[in-house]
């Protein structure tokens, strides 16, 4: 790879700014975030572009998936194995080599559009004085230009709509008060609170405020939410339609609804774009039942290959290999400790429960590739904790070692440096063990407010 100097440098240059940013406090403005991301992005997409250097699967998965949609075939019967997923992506790459793109080019253009889209979504995610910050931060994230700009693995093309489900599910609330996004009742007392008024009408709002809350619901307030819902689970659905892996965020994206009912057209409104791409594809690609079937059956398959990251590179010589025994073994570990997770956060901000969840993920998993590692980066960014930039700065430095340093390198030297590699990963676990928001294990909204004090009696309403 004859740009990894100054990509290096860029990168590095790019983390030095977040953190100086974090720690005087900046707010740079939106044109100047998405300046500065833009800049990153495209300038290190077209080194990558011009090199002579590609990621193997970039060449010999994505690219065959898009020259299979041209031909009128499903992507994965078409790429032989290479593509796992539903055909939404390959349509994109299929209509850019269409239009004559270079394959160079437009590989990662549909990865770099979707992380500058992301940059935005973070700041929403985040909400508040900090979400310019936020923007910027995940803006100059090396890791996600490492996988945007130079591998254009999809994932930033997942992560665009699982996080903009979370944004919509959300709605227009103050991140710090999420009990307040979906209760009129409680949106009310607050602006009355603000006001200076609030122990002269306490009473009164006591026993008016529940038949306001009763008359809006029916109408502007559940209305609003149930579209929102709606929104938010095609969105969500997307992302599966992307890859698989976003149905570790369903949970959190459930838990920012307020009603079971909501929940539910969120939930079932999930599974329209998976299903739309499946039955449409004899429309779109000509293709057979049998080849449906047979596609999704490899979809549905999980390989065995172990040897990337973790404990499992000690069990296989830093080497990969196909280990049923330990594939096994650790997706009933990541079964246990997300169970775990969802029961010790189970109070928490559902953003801090999808943080947790994803971190927890990357900690136990048997088998990883360095694009993994940018699941929770947004959900992190967003909401920080104590231990977020250790563990940000921990596996970009990893991965941009496999990406910048080993590429350097013919194939046999390449798999040498691929086993020390490989087992030095594990030293990140502790750091990202450590990056669990801990401390936010119960979100403000479960916390009595400093009006209504445990004990205090309110008056019944009338």
């Amino acid at each position: 790879m004859d740009y990894a100097i100054p990509t290096g440098f860029l990168l590095v240059t790019g983390v030095v700014l977040a953190l100086v940013a974090q720690w005087r406090g900046w707010r740079p403005s939106l044109p100047v975030v998405l300046a500065v991301g833009i800049g990153l992005r495209v300038l290190i997409m077209l080194f990558a572009a011009l090199s002579e250097w590609q990621p193997v699967d970039f060449v010999e998965s994505f690219k065959p998936a898009g020259e299979a949609v041209l031909r009128g075939q499903d992507p994965v019967i078409g790429s032989e194995g290479g593509w796992h997923f539903l055909p939404m992506i390959p349509y994109v790459y299929g209509m850019l080599l269409w239009l004559g793109v270079p394959w160079e080019w437009s590989g990662r253009l549909v990865t770099v559009v979707a992380d500058i889209i992301l940059i935005v979504l973070v700041g929403k995610l985040a909400g508040g004085a900090t979400a310019n910050l936020r923007a910027f931060q995940y803006a100059c994230n090396p890791l996600a230009v490492l996988v945007a700009s130079i591998h254009g693995q999809v994932e930033p093309v997942a992560l665009v709509f699982g996080v903009a489900a979370f944004v919509v599910a959300r709605g227009p609330a103050d991140p710090d008060r999420p009990g307040l996004r979906n209760d009129p009742v409680a949106l009310v007392r607050e602006k009355i609170s603000a006001l200076g008024f609030g122990g002269a009408v306490r009473h009164l709002g006591a026993r008016a405020l529940p038949t306001l809350s009763r008359a809006l619901a029916p109408h502007e307030g559940e209305r609003e939410t149930m579209r929102r819902a709606l929104f938010a689970g095609l969105l969500m659905g997307l992302a599966l339609c992307a890859k698989s892996w976003p149905i570790w965020l369903i949970p959190g994206m459930l838990l920012l609804l307020p009603t079971v009912r909501t929940r539910v057209v969120a939930f079932v409104a999930t599974g329209i774009a998976p299903v739309f791409f499946v039955v449409t594809e004899p429309i779109f690609l000509n293709a057979s039942l049998g080849e449906i079937v047979q596609a999704l059956r490899t979809i549905g398959d999980i390989r065995p290959i172990v040897g990337e990251w973790g404990y499992t590179p000690w069990f296989t010589g830093g080497d990969w290999a196909l280990r049923p025994d330990l594939t096994t073994f650790g997706t009933r570990l990541i079964y246990v400790t997300v169970l775990l997770v969802a029961f010790f956060w189970r109070r928490a901000d559902p953003v801090d429960v999808t943080t947790a969840i994803l971190v927890a993920f990357m900690i136990t998993t048997p088998r990883l590739g360095s694009q993994y590692l940018l699941w929770f980066m947004p959900f992190l960014v967003a909401r920080p904790t104590r231990f977020a930039w250790p563990a940000i700065i921990g596996v970009s430095l990893w991965a941009g070692y496999g990406y910048l340093y080993m590429t350097q390198f013919d194939t046999t030297t390449w798999w040498y440096l691929h086993r020390d590699w490989s087992r030095a990963s594990v030293v990140l676990l502790p750091l990202l063990l450590l990056a669990l928001p801990w401390e936010r294990r119960v979100s403000r909204a479960a916390v009595p407010e400093p009006d209504d004090p445990p004990g205090r009696p309110v008056p019944a309403p009338a």
